[in-house]
């Protein structure tokens, strides 16, 4: 229903045999570059601002470039940047095109190591100069370094304040900037280190190039420029002699998937695009452990190392809700399960009126979960039938048995997703109108003034959509009751490891929650914990607490909602307006091996972000309060 924002999408691949090999075996050296396109586009849902690949081609005789990127902005940056790439090709005779020798020695990206990214921003910055993958040069081909990631950092300012007081001078004040200069700097330090043992065996010249990038161990420049990280991430990274790596945040906040056999190594966000693009089953695929790296050598030697301490496990379950693709079969099951689980609640909110109530879903996120709620929904009618049918007793007749078999749930396509007219509109009433027509109804779709509709959606978050259009829109098909049900439970909290909800203001949980404070002369508590949130400021962020929490501990999970209901429901709506929130305990229950859920719990997995939430929840009452 609201489009939420991610930070990003991350594909890497390493060929493990020389171009010559799949040209002969698949009929092109461009394997692996066809291959980094299929990973990218099926993820295309995780970054629609921008996109970039680096490339690195192994062997490279001095003079010879060897290390390439390549860069786009907008939704259509992943069509552009390959198109840019096979323009170096366009002037070629069949001949040379499929001559992977000379393409080795000639041609841009004609190389054996490739990684992609995809770029959602939530830090608000845009141009080019903030598309990864971002580079580090160098004279020596070992410290070239390429990095790309899917991550957020809460302690930002602090590794800025640290590096910058070691002499290090990154380039501009942001997060990816600030990890390039720090994994570079020890990567530098890795290379001399090398360099000291190389010139100890009496070596010179290319004898010392040949050893740093025979004995170089990026497990130590991941192990000291890691270890203070706070955050969600998934970084990967690239050096010019060849080496790659990827290494995941010790909470698992970010998701990675890797696959490796005897021609290539892949890692991506998401585990169906490898399957999808390799044609491989789910059960070779492997997932990257929190805190663990996967490191690939310039001979193509695969292993994996244990970098930070793995931490509580806090996979985001948004992953699961939301972003990523719901092809996953652990996602789609449990996606359903989500759905199923709020059965019971639903009922509650029909008065058990399945016969008037027609079942539908906000496209198209939330379909998966609609098919968890109709097969819950049939269970509880099928119990319904046995029981009408015992009722009848030993010798019912045909006439009674067809009446109760005939039962069925009503389930309809009501709501359609139309044209996003309004992106173009500046001035304010003509958005508003525009933004009402972001949805199209099925007219007919169920009979006014006696049936209920019940329409699930997978997260409420902001609740502007459910205003500006998908209330009043549904109001128009004569409804007695609609009921907006969300698979997720209340958002009530901003997520700082890569979702693109910052600001207290923009969750209407809060909003509410801060309404009835208010209505109920309990400003006082708001007041506390403003005090409380002031008071802790110059702590360590290890010793914060997320007094935020404070705001909603008053008041139960449906008399938030209720207050929600006040608040998004259009004037001159008719019917009345319900909406239902999955618990938190069918959250875990579902998706039992995802327990990050700070967004809804409050609960941060690292200090960084409860430190940022008492940060934004002080901003919000200074800026409404005036201070």
């Amino acid at each position: 229903m609201e489009q939420l924002k991610h930070e990003c999408g991350v594909a890497m691949i390493r060929l493990l045999k020389p171009l010559e090999y799949y040209e002969k075996k698949y009929g092109t050296w461009m394997y692996g570059l066809n291959k980094l396109y299929l990973l990218m586009e099926k993820q295309h849902n995780r970054g629609q601002e921008g996109a970039g690949l680096a490339c690195v081609k192994l062997e490279a005789n001095p003079g010879e470039e060897y290390m390439f990127r390549e860069r786009a902005l907008g939704s259509g940056a992943i069509t552009e940047i390959f198109e840019n790439v096979q323009n170096n090709f366009k002037e070629l005779t069949p001949e040379q095109l499929h001559d992977a020798a000379y393409a080795k020695r000639v041609l841009p990206f004609a190389g054996e190591v490739y990684m992609g990214h995809l770029r959602y921003s939530t830090t608000g910055k845009s141009g080019i100069s903030y598309v990864h993958p971002f580079l580090r040069r160098n004279n020596w081909r070992a410290k070239n370094l390429a990095l790309c990631g899917n991550f957020n950092m809460t302690n930002v300012d602090e590794i800025f304040a640290r590096i910058t007081a070691i002499g290090q001078h990154p380039r501009k004040y942001a997060d990816t900037y600030i990890m390039l200069e720090q994994v570079g700097h020890r990567l530098d330090r890795e290379v001399e280190r090398v360099f000291n043992l190389a010139e100890a065996e009496g070596l010179t010249g290319m004898g010392i190039t040949h050893y740093i990038e025979e004995h170089i161990d990026l497990a130590n420049v991941l192990r000291t420029s890691s270890h203070e990280w706070d955050g969600g991430y998934v970084i990967c990274g690239l050096t010019g002699s060849g080496e790659s790596f990827a290494i995941r945040d010790p909470w698992g906040i970010r998701p990675a998937f890797w696959y490796q056999d005897d021609e290539i190594a892949v890692l991506a966000s998401e585990r169906p695009v490898i399957q999808t693009a390799l044609n491989v089953p789910f059960e070779e695929i492997k997932e990257l452990q929190p805190g663990q790296a996967l490191l690939i050598s310039k001979e193509g030697k695969i292993r994996t190392s244990q970098i930070n301490k793995p931490r509580e496990n806090q996979a985001c379950s948004f992953e699961r809700i939301y972003f990523s693709r719901g092809s996953d079969v652990d996602i789609y099951k449990e996606r359903k399960r989500l759905g199923e689980k709020l059965v019971p609640k639903i009922l509650k909110a029909i008065n058990n009126d399945i016969d008037h109530t027609v079942f539908s879903f906000i496209p198209n996120t939330a379909e998966v979960a609609f098919y968890g709620m109709l097969q819950g929904l049939d269970d509880y009618l099928n119990e319904e039938k046995v029981q009408q049918i015992a009722a009848l007793g030993h010798n019912p007749n045909m006439e009674e048995l067809e009446v109760i078999l005939s039962r069925r749930i009503r389930s309809e396509k009501v709501a359609i997703k139309d044209i996003k007219l309004r992106t173009f509109i500046a001035e304010g009433n003509s958005r508003n109108d525009l933004a009402a027509h972001v949805y199209d109804i099925t007219y007919g779709s169920l009979v006014p003034g006696v049936d209920n509709l019940v329409i699930i959606d997978d997260s409420i978050v902001r609740g502007t959509t459910l205003k500006q259009s998908i209330i009043g829109i549904l109001d128009r098909l004569g409804p007695k009751k609609i009921v907006i049900v969300s698979s997720s439970p209340q958002v009530r909290y901003p997520d700082y490891y890569g979702i693109d909800m910052a600001k207290m203001s923009e969750f209407i949980a809060f909003r509410a929650a801060v309404e009835l404070l208010k209505e109920r002369d309990m400003k006082d508590v708001i007041a506390a914990a403003y005090r409380k949130s002031k008071e802790q400021v110059g702590l360590p962020k290890e010793q914060m607490v997320n007094y935020v929490k404070d705001i909603y501990a008053p008041f139960t999970d449906e008399e938030i909602s209720a207050k929600m209901v006040e608040l998004l429901t259009p004037k001159g709506t008719k019917a009345k307006v319900e909406i239902v929130y999955q618990p938190l305990e069918g959250l875990h229950e579902a998706c039992p091996h995802h327990k990050g859920d700070w967004y809804f719990s409050g609960n941060y997995p690292t200090p960084g972000g409860v430190k940022m939430v008492n940060r934004a929840f002080i901003d919000y009452i200074e800026q409404m309060y005036q201070f």
